[in-house]
């Protein structure tokens, strides 16, 4: 069974800009000062629940416990930003592997922007084995729309 520890052995130490999350925007979103000025970071492979959805505020949460105020390193798939200007990156906190994280807390599905699917298979199986388990948001229903991909 894939656990996260094994999602973060195989990316090793991974490539990127480092920074301070200045504000957690809900459960895939933070803004981040980087060396070069701010910016907004939209976590890629997992999607949460957004405002007005059930189990937003705990899935904000969740992401405010794993990253607010700390240092984080961002790891770039393929994609540089989404359509919105957001810099689209696997984030990382004190060598945790966040995307993953709040997959596997239950409070983010697995899902594929593509080209950007480094993690896709990982943070499936993670989000089947927290599904299962009823973790996090599932007992909500909220991520039993069917897709997968965005």
């Amino acid at each position: 069974m894939l656990s996260l520890a094994a999602c973060e052995a195989a990316a090793g130490a991974p490539a990127g800009e480092v920074g301070r999350v200045v504000r957690v925007i809900d459960g895939d979103t933070i803004d981040v000062q980087l060396a070069d000025g701010g910016y907004r970071v939209r976590y890629i492979g997992m999607n949460a629940p957004e405002r007005g959805e059930p189990c937003h505020d705990e899935a904000t949460a969740a992401n405010r416990r794993l990253v607010d105020g700390r240092d984080v390193r961002l790891a770039r798939d393929v994609s540089e930003t989404d359509r919105y200007g957001r810099l689209l990156r696997y984030v990382y906190a004190e060598g945790v592997l966040v995307n993953g994280a709040l997959v596997e807390a239950g409070y983010a599905e697995a899902v594929v922007y593509q080209p950007d699917d480094a993690f896709y298979e990982d943070f499936r199986r993670l989000e089947q084995v927290a599904a299962q388990a009823q973790r996090g948001c599932h007992p909500s229903g909220i991520f039993n729309d069917g897709s997968q991909t965005r």
